[in-house]
């Protein structure tokens, strides 16, 4: 079988599979019989799409990589109240784009079950910011479901679905970076099966949503919340631990998705018997078990990675309902409100609230404490075309003198620009952000402006900037860089390609088309590899009065390389000639490829790094052609 296919086998049970939390949705989308899946790639959520790309065909149902986070929501949407179940996925980020469809399918409802994910990333290892999307259930008046390992993530999205269709309405489904990583043993049980097409009945006056319609739905919006109420108060995602206390304990835990994993593992390393309320059914609150739970413990801790949200609903239930009970937690200072926990953030917590001796970390602590790890920065890959766009751009900024250039950037791996030694990024937002943002700077200053931007975020977000710009004439440099791949997230296809979600082959949109359609007049397309011409190219566009567009095109490094290997192509690295070799240093000081090294006097290439891309010979960044083919 391949990589996913044990995802689609008929096991029901008969063994468990290690699986990680991404994968094992993935197998709850295969057992909960989704017949569309749809999404945009953002980590951490980006597995659940690469496992389950890998399987649609197989498996009989539609996967989409879609432009975008709202489309992906309109499409499962659409499926969706046509009667068949579909699953929509994305990053935290990702549900901001979304958010406008979110409003008003929950306002409309749905007839098959429609599950929404949401993978939070806390301590933002792959993202602009650490939002905590709760919020988006309470605003939305949706149902909120939690898994906190890779079991209850396949278990708890078939439940989603299943309670979708109950009350037909859209469920939000939380994962967290931990949560969707985290590796476990998982059982796997029957597949519903999927129905291959839907019906849609026309209903305008519940289903276009004017405001006559909007102010109707509300009322059933709030009476449909009302009756999720009562199944969060009795659903089995919600449940009493004892944790071997036999019930008699005055200190009680209420918590939730990732916070649960460390909380156990701290009450285990300090040796604590306290009961826990582990809550996987977090909205609507389940008042009554939450209430109960607060009036059997004279204290009450609560448990939660980023805001305060469960703390502060227990908090003013417990008020309305006049308990004297303590309750702790991040507002009164006890628990950070940032980053992602572990265990020894949690003892130390507990420790201050219960007033105990503090414990030894369960992390591992050095023996020398002389011994400092060097600070080791993401770079862009070796062979990177990326590289040389920057590289290139750096020498013309030098020729043409521009010192108080404005460098608008954008998510994708060319953000790593902002890095030294080439220190092209001045400001980003989010995805798309940048063109929006130069046409800011163009009209604000006198600077000259460069906007960078990669293929898949161009799609995604950064068309209406474009049009926005031509048509209240900035002036700026767009640089599309198009690695013809969605790179950062791992490889995924984007309308740039000629490849969809479903690996089949699929009609290619040129961005030069679309530039050239918005009213740019100055486009152009390059290969950034070859420097010289890159060069030229740029100083026309900088000198061009009016938006000038530069499409970079080469492909990903690693695309390629997996490309070469699968047709037996070899790649052939650099090396440098010694005798030919200056010690400039322009090599690693400037172009600052991480297969470059130093070795005592000399300058080496590390061939197990070097993919052979051959920039770095080019007289432009190794003027005593010291650089060659390694023999």
């Amino acid at each position: 079988m391949g990589d996913y296919d044990l995802i689609v086998s008929e096991d029901s049970g008969e063994s468990n599979h290690f699986l990680l939390g991404n994968e094992a949705i993935a197998r709850g989308v295969i057992e909960a019989g989704a017949s569309i899946a749809t999404t945009y790639p953002g980590t951490p959520s980006s597995e659940v799409g690469d496992a389950l790309s890998s399987i649609a065909r197989k498996a009989g149902f539609y996967f989409e990589d879609s432009s975008n986070e709202i489309v992906a929501l309109e499409v499962a949407a659409a499926a969706s109240i046509s009667g068949l179940r579909a699953f929509v996925f994305m990053k935290h980020v990702g549900l901001n784009v979304a958010s406008d469809a979110l409003m008003s399918t929950s306002y409309l409802g749905t007839k098959g079950g429609l599950v929404i994910m949401t993978a939070d990333d806390p301590s933002m290892f792959s993202s602009q910011n650490e939002q905590d999307n709760r919020h988006y259930a309470e605003m939305a008046n949706l149902p909120l479901i939690e898994p906190s390992n890779p079991q209850e993530a396949k278990d708890y999205l078939v439940y989603a679905f299943e309670l979708s269709e109950l009350v037909k309405g859209p469920v939000l489904f939380r994962t967290t970076t931990r949560v969707s990583h985290m590796r476990g043993l998982v059982r796997f049980g029957l597949k519903h099966p999927i129905k291959p097409k839907g019906v849609f009945t026309r209903d305008p006056s519940n289903l276009v949503i004017l405001p006559a319609v909007a102010y109707k739905k509300k009322g059933e919006l709030l009476e449909r919340f009302a009756r999720l109420s009562e199944i969060a108060e009795n659903s089995p995602l919600n449940r009493v631990e004892n944790n071997n206390s036999d019930g008699a304990s005055d200190v009680g835990i209420i918590t939730s998705s990732a916070a649960y994993n460390s909380t156990m593992d701290a009450l285990e390393n300090l040796g604590l018997k306290v009961d826990v309320l582990k809550l996987g059914f977090s909205n609507p609150l389940p008042e009554k078990p939450v209430l109960n739970f607060v009036k059997s413990h004279s204290r009450t801790i609560v448990v939660e990675e980023l805001d305060p949200i469960n703390e502060k609903r227990i908090r003013a239930l417990a008020q309305l309902q006049g308990l004297s009970a303590k309750i702790n937690g991040k507002m009164d200072g006890y628990f950070p409100q940032k980053y992602e926990y572990n265990p020894d953030i949690v003892m130390d917590s507990l420790s201050k609230i219960l007033g105990l001796e503090p414990r030894q970390k369960s992390s591992i602590t050095l023996t020398n404490n002389d011994v400092k790890f060097p600070n080791r920065p993401p770079v862009l890959c070796p062979g990177c075309p990326h590289r040389a766009t920057v590289y290139a751009i750096e020498l013309v900024a030098k020729q043409l003198g521009l010192k108080n250039a404005i460098y608008a950037t954008d998510i994708g791996c060319y953000s790593l620009g902002v890095q030294k030694p080439y220190n092209e990024g001045d400001y980003l937002l989010c995805m798309g952000s940048s063109v929006g943002t130069a046409a800011g700077f163009s009209k604000s200053t006198d600077q000259p402006v460069i906007a960078f931007i990669g293929d898949s975020t161009f799609f995604h977000a950064g068309i209406p900037g474009l049009v926005n710009a031509v048509h209240n004439g900035h002036k700026f440099l767009l640089l599309v860089m198009d690695n013809r791949t969605t790179a950062m997230t791992g490889n995924q296809p984007n309308p740039g390609v000629p490849l969809n979600g479903m690996l089949e082959e699929s009609p290619e949109i040129s961005i030069e088309q679309l530039v050239q359609a918005s009213g740019v007049k100055f486009v152009r397309t390059i290969d950034p590899t070859n420097v010289r011409n890159t060069m030229q190219t740029l100083k026309e566009a900088l000198r061009f009065d009016g938006i000038s567009a530069i499409i970079s095109k080469s492909e990903c490094a690693l695309t390629k390389d997996d490309r070469k290997k699968h047709v037996g192509e070899p790649l052939v690295p650099y090396q440098v000639n010694q005798e030919r070799c200056t010690l400039c240093m322009n090599c690693i000081r400037s172009f600052s490829c991480p297969a470059f090294y130093t070795e005592g006097t000399q300058v080496l290439i590390d061939p197990a790094l070097c993919d052979g891309c051959g920039v770095c010979a080019q007289p432009l960044v190794c003027g005593p052609r010291a650089i060659e083919v390694r023999k």
